[in-house]
């Protein structure tokens, strides 16, 4: 039997007055309590090693997900990891009194792990020493199979017939002791993933694309740690206004500035400064403290002292030689799509009529365009197609792009079209 099977038949499970709802064919039961209980936080070692053998001895995929503390905290490090495979139940563990975690990663290695939103939670699971060697995005199975809804919530009500309650997912994880309703929540989480992979799968089968989810999954699984990006400070938001060298390098002053308080104090940067306030001092260019505190975002509440640090950011930029302020950011080939029609308007045809015949292809396919081929790679081609547009000539370029093969067979024909198209 199942989790979901299990699950349906304890109905205390179902609802707040412990019976099922009266139209149980349209309405999706109400998931309160895991199955098991909450289960405890492990936050030592020696709760560890029990849950790795436990684990260690479970059978089939392991259910995965992990809390972070987004806009609380500085970075996007893991403050609970949930797990839950059969035969070892759901284990809740707690990062930072158990740092590493490469035990029970090693545990679990050759088993299937199923994540929701996989690219989210991998690189913090990363960095506590788990990594899967395969993998089951039950978020990207969702795109390919056409879902419109594919928040997990959405997914298991959708598909399996239940609801779980999502009230907690923006809340500092970093908070001790955790209080038990985000524990039930998270536990939650879990209990249902292996059963909507297992739906997911067989949808994907019916619909003649599980290879092409496969194909997917075992590139995300493969793909290497994202390297630092290059100049976060230009997507700051609100860069569209800035449009003078020298607002630039106020906007990365004050952004670098920012940067190492937030680091340093461990909290997210929004709340040591907004975006909104960076434009707005580098739109502005303010000459001292005093000027600065009259623009918005900067002087309601703010002390003398911290006026005179971002000040001091912006006196530095000011201070920046004209030949070494930052250039206009521009992508890595042609310009942006928006400038093609004056810069070369051949391209330009090219492109819109790409995108049009992808665009018509994703339908056909019910998925989103962007699961269908990345908007990137189409505008890389159409700046620089090949001299033949040639079937193998596109797919190369495609290849070269980290297309992978169910994604070039399945747009190479209608690329090679739009290449080959007259231009009118």
């Amino acid at each position: 039997m199942t989790d979901a099977q299990e699950t349906a038949e304890d109905t205390t499970l179902r609802t707040t007055g412990g019976a099922p709802p009266d139209d149980v064919d349209s309405a999706p039961i109400p998931l309160l309590e895991p199955r098991e209980g909450i289960p405890p936080v492990v936050a030592d070692n020696d709760a560890l090693a029990e849950v790795v053998a436990a684990f260690a001895a479970g059978t089939g995929p392991v259910a995965v997900d992990a809390e972070r503390a987004s806009g609380y905290r500085y970075g996007q490090r893991a403050y609970l990891v949930q797990l839950r495979r059969e035969g070892a139940g759901s284990a809740l563990i707690d990062p930072v009194g158990c740092p590493d975690l490469s035990s029970l990663g090693e545990a679990v290695a050759d088993a299937e792990w199923v994540l929701h939103a996989a690219t989210q939670d991998l690189p913090c699971l990363r960095e506590i020493g788990m990594t899967p060697s395969r993998l089951f995005d039950t978020e990207l199975a969702g795109r390919l199979a056409g879902f419109a809804r594919v928040g997990l919530g959405a997914m298991v009500e959708n598909v399996l017939g239940y609801a779980l309650e999502k009230g907690h997912s923006a809340v500092d994880w970093s908070t001790r002791p955790l209080p038990d309703p985000w524990l039930r929540y998270a536990a939650l989480d879990v209990e249902l993933l292996v059963d909507l992979r297992d739906a997911l799968e067989e949808e994907l089968e019916r619909q003649g694309k599980l290879e092409w989810a496969r194909q997917e999954f075992a590139a995300i699984a493969a793909a290497p740690p994202a390297p630092p990006r290059k100049d976060p400070w230009r997507r700051t938001s609100g860069m569209h206004k800035v449009r003078r060298r020298r607002q630039m390098a106020v906007v990365r002053e004050l952004w670098t500035a920012r940067d190492q308080v937030a680091q340093r104090r461990d909290v997210s940067p929004g709340k040591v400064l907004s975006d909104a306030a960076i434009i707005e001092a580098a739109l502005n260019v303010p000459a001292n403290a005093h000027a600065l505190a009259a623009l918005t975002g900067f002087g309601h509440r703010m002390s003398r002292k911290q006026l005179e640090q971002w000040q001091a950011a912006v006196d530095r930029a000011k201070a920046i030689p004209d030949a070494e302020l930052p250039q206009p950011g521009q992508p890595l080939t042609g310009p942006p799509p928006r400038a093609w029609a004056d810069k070369d308007p051949v391209a330009a045809a090219r492109l819109s009529t790409a995108r049009a015949a992808v665009s018509a292809l994703a339908e056909r396919l019910t998925m989103p365009q962007e699961n269908l081929i990345t908007p990137d790679t189409v505008r890389r081609l159409c700046w620089e197609p090949p001299k033949e547009p040639t079937p193998e000539a596109v797919a190369e370029i495609l290849t070269a792009h980290g297309a992978r093969p169910w994604q070039i067979e399945q747009v190479t024909p209608v690329l090679v079209t739009a290449l080959t198209a007259p231009v009118a």
